[in-house]
C-alpha cells in the first residue's frame, strides 16, 4: 500500500515499511532506542518489530501495565525516571509498540522529556491503527476523566503493519471498528455502506478499509490541525461516549467497556439527538442504530447511572464558555458542530438506546 503522507509526518503499511525506520535510524544515528510495551506487546509483538529493526544502536524495552487505567501521570513518572536511569537524552530515539494507550502515553513522555525527543508509533490494534495514529494527540488520563492531559505532537512516523491484528481478542477488533464506522457516519455514507454486510470481510478487505480510514482521519486533521472546526467532528459519539466509558471505569460493580464498546453506545445516543435538533431522518437513526447493535453487545445501562453519567460531560474537552457542546449528524455523512443538548434529550436518548434491547 502506498505511503500516506500528512502535512508532518508519513504513516507506512505493511512489512515493507520497516525498511523507512531502517532508513530513519541510520541517518539519524540515535544515541540508544527505548521501545515501550505492555505486557501483552512485550510478549506478542515484540519478536517481531525486533526481526524487522536493523541497527546497531542499544535497544532498551520499557514495559508498562496494560490497561486504560494506567494511562497515568504516575505511569510516565515511571518511564520518564527509566528513560533517565538508562541514560536517555535528545538524541534518544523512542518506539512506540501498542495500543492506544501506548502510543498516546508514549507520544506525551517523549514530547515532554527533556522537552521532546523523537519518537516512532507501531500501533497493534485496530483502534490505534485508525485513529491514534493520525493527528499527534498525546497524553494521560486524569483519574478516570478521559485524556485531560497531553500536548498535539506528531510522530516521526507511524507504521501500520496488520500482522499484528492476528493477537488481537474479537472484542478488541470490534473496539476499533467502532472508530471506522465514525468515519463514515462523518465524512463519507460510501464508506458507511461498506460495513453493511461483515460477513464478507476478509484480511484483504480489512487492510483496505483501514488504508482508506486512516485516509479520512488525515483529510480533516490536515484541514484543521489543532481541532478550531472541521477536526471537532471525529469527536462524533465521544462526547457521551467518553463519559460512559469513564463512569464505567470509575465504578467497581461496573464492567469495564472499552473504548469502542462505549463510543458505540456514544454514536447511538448522538444519532437520535441528532432526529431532535439537526434533521437526521428516522430512517437513517434506525439504519445507525440496527448496524451498530448488530456487531456490538447491549450495555445496561440503568436510571440511576444517568444523573453521574450527564455530570461527567462537564469535563469534556470540547467545552467551552460552560458550554457542553456536541456534534450531530444531518445525515449520513454530514456533521454539524458546537451543539447544545438540555440534560432532558441526553436523559431521552438514553431512554432509546436501553428500549432497544
Amino acid at each position: 500500500m502506498k505511503t500516506i503522507e500528512s502535512n508532518t509526518n508519513k504513516i507506512h503499511f505493511t512489512t515493507s515499511a520497516y525498511q523507512h525506520v531502517n532508513t530513519h535510524i541510520k541517518e539519524s544515528n540515535p544515541s540508544n532506542i527505548f521501545i515501550i510495551v505492555d505486557e501483552n506487546t512485550h510478549k506478542l509483538c515484540l519478536p517481531h518489530l525486533l526481526s524487522e529493526i536493523e541497527t546497531t544502536s542499544t535497544i532498551e524495552i520499557i514495559e508498562i501495565e496494560s490497561g486504560e487505567i494506567n494511562k497515568t501521570i504516575e505511569t510516565c513518572v515511571g518511564v520518564w525516571n527509566v528513560l533517565s536511569e538508562l541514560g536517555a537524552d535528545r538524541k534518544s530515539l523512542v518506539i512506540n509498540l501498542g495500543g492506544g494507550v501506548i502510543t498516546d502515553l508514549g507520544g506525551f513522555v517523549a514530547s515532554t522529556f527533556k522537552r521532546g525527543i523523537t519518537f516512532i508509533n507501531v500501533p497493534t490494534t485496530l483502534l490505534s491503527m485508525v485513529d491514534a495514529s493520525v493527528g499527534g494527540k498525546t497524553g494521560v488520563d486524569l483519574g478516570t476523566l478521559k485524556n485531560q492531559i497531553g500536548v498535539i505532537n506528531t510522530p516521526e512516523m507511524v507504521i501500520i503493519d496488520t500482522t499484528y491484528l492476528k493477537t488481537l481478542a474479537q472484542n478488541e477488533m470490534r473496539s476499533g471498528l467502532a472508530e471506522m464506522l465514525k468515519h463514515g457516519l462523518i465524512q463519507d455514507k460510501a464508506y458507511w455502506d461498506k460495513f453493511k454486510d461483515l460477513s464478507v470481510l476478509n484480511s484483504e478487505h480489512l487492510d483496505e478499509l483501514i488504508y482508506e480510514s486512516v485516509l479520512i482521519k488525515k483529510h480533516v486533521v490536515d484541514i484543521d490541525p489543532r481541532e478550531n472546526g472541521l477536526r471537532k467532528t471525529l469527536n462524533y459519539g465521544h462526547t457521551i461516549g467518553h463519559a460512559i466509558e469513564s463512569y464505567f471505569l470509575s465504578n467497581t460493580h461496573k464492567t469495564n467497556l472499552l473504548h469502542g464498546e462505549a463510543i458505540a453506545i456514544g454514536m447511538i445516543l448522538a444519532s437520535y439527538i441528532s432526529t431532535k435538533l439537526t434533521g437526521l431522518s428516522e430512517a437513517e437513526n434506525t439504519e445507525i442504530k440496527d448496524l451498530i447493535l448488530s456487531i456490538y453487545d447491549f450495555v445496561t445501562i440503568n436510571e440511576e447511572d444517568y444523573e453521574p453519567i450527564i455530570e461527567l460531560l462537564k469535563y469534556d474537552k470540547k467545552n467551552s464558555h460552560g458550554n457542553i457542546n456536541f456534534v450531530l449528524l444531518s445525515a449520513i455523512g454530514q456533521t454539524k458542530i458546537d451543539c447544545l443538548v438540555p440534560n432532558d434529550l441526553i436523559i431521552e436518548a438514553l431512554n432509546f438506546y436501553n428500549g432497544s434491547y
